[in-house]
């Protein structure tokens, strides 16, 4: 029999997204300052934006079935208000995501280190504006930072809504070269951020000018998110029930009046939804939700495959009068040949026993 997988933990959903998370930065940043575009070598820009792309793309499909896969506070936000996650966690998401960028950023700093003569400030591949980066304007960069935040976050809940039957395998690929495309059309002027961990992470260590600057890359990502975050299920609706403590109702989602939507438990059981079947604690293979172990549809409790269920209610016979005939001893009638009809089960088919199911010829 299957094994049943336990619900993730709120410590493995932390790890996870503290995982995920450290390797997003260190990957990235790590590939922008060894391709020389930190430096102003615009050679490694195709490698910089792909690497961040790929590595969401590895780390969802490999921890995207314990958190999610979010890796970045803007998603969490946008998550939590657009239904997918309640806020009891959200905050440690948060903390995770935080403390992974960070340890990347830390990792980066001690192991360029190693290289005689390097200096961190200015080196970290650290998002800027203005006279410190590539020139542009404070707003110019938020409205660009919180723009592209907004686009990641529609396609998101897009490829995750219970909607989407291929979320499962096609989600992660959505995501990654979203993230990539965005990445192109957007490191010449920020270094593009989108995540406010990513920036936070090496920044701490670039320097005081790269510090100063970091409120825009968290605030931009952030608005960004919870834009799309409230506007998705008011353009297309919630694909299931929102989850309990999430969105803008701290009680609970609102119920949908079609019945053909399960609610997920956690926003991370949204990379398998469109699965042939989930597996429900205690549920037995081939059992429907309401049935009995060893129930199938229409089976009576105590009736066995194959065999009729119990015959409807007859009154007594009434009684015998005095002086009268006790009535014949009942005789079941002859047994007919059964009638095959389609999807009747055939007794005796197979040599093991079992009913085979067979259209007649």
């Amino acid at each position: 029999m299957m094994d049943i997988d336990e619900t993730p933990t709120t410590g493995q959903k932390f790890s996870a997204e503290l995982i995920g998370t450290f390797v997003l930065v260190f990957f990235g940043c790590g590939a922008a300052i060894g391709s020389g575009l930190t430096a102003g070598d615009s050679s490694g820009y195709i490698v910089t934006g792909l690497t961040f792309g790929l590595t969401v793309l590895v780390m969802a499909y490999a921890v995207g079935r314990i958190s999610g896969g979010h890796f970045n506070p803007a998603v969490t936000l946008g998550a939590s208000l657009g239904g997918r996650l309640p806020w009891s966690q959200a905050g440690i998401y948060v903390a995770a995501q935080l403390v992974g960028g960070l340890l990347a950023g830390a990792a980066l700093f001690t192991i360029l280190h190693g290289f005689e003569g390097f200096n961190s400030e200015g080196n970290m591949a650290q998002n800027s504006f203005g006279a410190e980066g590539s020139g542009i304007a404070w707003w110019a960069a938020f409205l660009l930072e919180a723009l592209l935040t907004m686009i990641f976050l529609w396609v998101i809940l897009a490829v995750t809504d219970a909607r989407n039957e291929f979320q499962a395998v096609m989600g992660p690929l959505a995501i990654g070269f979203s993230l990539a495309m965005i990445h192109f059309a957007s490191m010449f002027a920020t270094g593009t951020s989108v995540n406010p961990a990513r920036s936070i992470g090496p920044a701490v260590f670039a320097g005081t000018d790269a510090i100063i600057q970091l409120w825009l890359f968290i605030l931009a990502p952030l608005l960004g998110a919870a834009i799309a975050g409230l506007t998705y299920p008011l353009l297309f609706d919630h694909g299931s029930e929102p989850v309990a403590g999430s969105g803008l109702n701290f009680g609970g989602g609102r119920r949908r009046k079609s019945a053909s939507y399960a609610p997920p438990q956690s926003y991370e059981q949204q990379w398998n939804q469109g699965q042939p079947h989930q597996w429900q604690p205690g549920q037995q293979p081939g059992q429907q939700p309401g049935q009995y172990p060893g129930q199938y549809p229409g089976q009576q409790p105590g009736q066995q495959w194959g065999q009729p269920g119990p015959a409807p209610y007859a009154p007594p016979p009434p009684p015998q009068q005095y002086g009268q005939p006790a009535p014949a001893p009942y005789a079941p009638p002859a047994q007919q040949p059964p009638t095959q009809h389609w999807g009747q089960p055939i007794e005796g088919d197979d040599e093991d026993g079992r009913t085979q199911i067979r259209r007649p010829d």
